[in-house]
């Protein structure tokens, strides 16, 4: 890693601990960016991330895309593409040295203006990549990545510069290696593209049957290829992917509400409690009861402390 580079991580850390007092995701006054600060190593968190960019300035992270590790730090950049489940934990961080992280959200329509933009040449692929990938950090995304940061000195100058600044984001990643992979989902015709109008449709009726030949149709591919499609960018198959959505939300509404799981069951789609029980222990390690007491009890000692 270069002098440059590392001078850079410096400022950006410094900014994110100026702007992040407190463990946990702070959205900031610049739309669709979050700093995000840990003094110590966290527990496995699951949530749904929406295509974005993580640089991590301080400290080291792993998340999981169905079974696929991803592990990354100052040296390294992440991508999502798409709307992805994932779970993962801080893995790097101490009181001294706190995990402090940068995470840009973008979206397909900002590609696309990008790509139009730009004479940023990539051609449609017929097959699909997986939808999250790491880079290694190079000058010039940084130097992007630091320039948007530093907006939240001047307020003023947000309006104007934020979106100029994020676009120029997205044009150095669609420079660098991660480019091709990244654009696809931005390229009528590919298959990413067509897979996102399908992933589209799940995220927004993980509560109701899942109707492959639906799905196909919505995405313009036949169903073997819609199947093997989405296991290539999700890492999972379609109903694997709603599970996923489906016990999330189901765990959200167990920590927020005090309704019963099999009611909570029934509300995020399942029709059999104990299938629900069994699935929800196989992806968090306990039945619904015993997991939420476990981390109630976690969050009540925190606050004492």
């Amino acid at each position: 890693m270069t002098e440059e580079i590392l001078k850079r991580q410096q400022e950006l850390a410094e900014l994110i601990h100026r702007y992040s007092d407190e463990n946990g995701a702070h959205e900031t006054a610049i739309p669709s960016l979050f700093l995000i600060r840990y003094n110590q190593q966290t527990e496995r968190a699951y949530r749904v991330y929406k295509p974005c960019v993580c640089f991590i300035a301080q400290g080291g992270k792993e998340l999981f895309l169905a079974q696929q590790r991803f592990e990354y730090g100052p040296a390294d950049y992440l991508i999502a593409s798409m709307n992805l489940p994932v779970n993962g934990q801080v893995i790097k961080a101490s009181p001294r040295s706190p995990y402090l992280s940068f995470k840009l959200e973008f979206t397909q329509n900002q590609l696309i203006e990008v790509l139009k933009d730009s004479d940023i040449s990539i051609k449609a692929q017929g097959n699909a990549n997986r939808a999250m990938f790491v880079g290694q950090i190079e000058l010039p995304i940084l130097d992007a990545i630091l320039r948007l940061a530093r907006l939240l000195e001047s307020p003023s100058d947000i309006a104007y510069l934020a979106p100029i600044y994020t676009k120029e984001i997205l044009y150095r990643l669609l420079q660098g290696p991660c480019g091709p992979a990244l654009a696809q989902i931005a390229m009528e015709g590919s298959s990413a593209y067509r897979l996102q109008k399908a992933i589209s449709q799940i995220l927004e009726h993980f509560d109701k049957p899942l109707r492959i030949d639906e799905l196909a149709e919505i995405a313009n591919l036949s169903v073997s290829s819609l199947h093997r499609h989405f296991k290539e960018v999700t890492a999972m198959s379609p109903i694997q992917f709603q599970k996923q959505l489906r016990l999330q939300e189901a765990r959200r509404l167990l920590l927020t509400e005090s309704a019963d799981a099999a009611d909570i069951a029934f509300r995020v789609g399942y029709e059999s409690a104990s299938q629900f029980s069994r699935e929800y222990a196989r992806m968090f390690g306990s039945p619904p009861r015993a997991d939420i007491k476990q981390l109630k009890e976690k969050y009540d000692h925190k606050l004492s402390v």
